[in-house]
């Protein structure tokens, strides 16, 4: 049986996203630990200022996740600079919000590109380094609890949310079946507080529902939602605990998802969302 625990004091991590939201207060926990950090992002501004902001060993590389080559050249970089990984975040991840049928294709090409691409990438770009180095690591995907609870008017994150769920599950299994060292989890925000909602709009055009919708969750997560250092110091608790799943907040997931599973059981239509009756 391997150790599942990958090193945490004194370990080296990776972040993509890592300098806004849920990837920023991953960072700085990660330096309360004492970790070396490897901070990935598309914003080279934010990443410098996330550098200075830190009491820690800090590697910040530039990095569009979208792109399979520049992810080559982040594992490149990091192994060069650190020699090693212990922890791995495939965090980076955007929104986009309107009717399904009106976000252009653009807008979804570049959603399905960051949210699931960013994630794959990383598995294509890490994976084969740790498991030759043959050591105790883990790897965490960022899905959302709307990876399980699909939204009107945000179908986009969705449907990518979705799938990183199904594809970390199919890692998790690849990796049973060849005995590795290499440990995975399944990160499932609820709210946070964030940036993601500051941009969704698609130039196309902005429908009144959508910016109900937008202003709603804008709202939300202002109001309910984690700071990003709390929530950070969840996600490392699960992480210690060896956990497949890591779901902070349990009550935004838990009693929806079992009455969507109830609902799917018995056939019935997905329930009225945003005031429809």
């Amino acid at each position: 049986m391997h150790d599942t625990f990958p090193r945490l004091e004194g370990g080296t991590v990776v972040i993509t996203g890592a300098a806004s939201g849920i990837g920023l207060g991953l960072a700085r926990h990660a330096a309360t630990l004492g970790m070396r950090i490897a901070a990935a992002d598309i914003d080279a501004q934010a990443l410098e200022q996330l550098a200075d902001s830190l009491d820690a060993e800090v590697l910040t590389i530039p990095t569009d996740v979208s792109d399979p080559h520049a992810v080559d050249a982040l594992a490149d970089a990091v192994w060069q600079h650190f020699g090693e990984v212990d922890l791995l975040f495939n965090n980076a991840g955007v929104m986009s919000t309107g009717f399904s049928w009106e976000i252009s294709a653009e807008r979804w090409q570049r959603d399905l590109a960051i949210n699931l691409g960013g994630v794959l990438n990383g598995l294509r770009s890490f994976v084969p380094r740790l498991l030759a180095a043959g050591r105790p690591a883990r790897i965490v995907n960022t899905t959302s609890v709307g990876g399980f609870l699909p939204s009107p008017l945000m179908a986009p994150y969705s449907a990518t949310k979705f799938a990183v769920v199904a594809l970390t599950e199919s890692l998790h299994g690849e990796l049973k079946l060849l005995g590795a060292p290499v440990e995975v989890s399944l990160l499932a925000p609820g709210p946070v507080q964030s940036a993601i909602f500051s941009d969704p709009f698609d130039a196309s055009g902005i429908h009144p529902a959508t910016q109900q919708f937008v202003a709603a969750m804008r709202e939300m997560l202002t109001a309910n939602g984690l700071a990003p250092e709390s929530f950070a110091e969840r996600v490392f608790e699960g992480i210690r605990q060896g956990r497949y799943w890591l779901i902070p907040q349990p009550e935004a997931l838990d009693d929806p998802l079992r009455q969507r599973t109830e609902a799917i059981l018995a056939r019935r239509e997905p329930a009225p969302l945003l005031g429809e009756s």
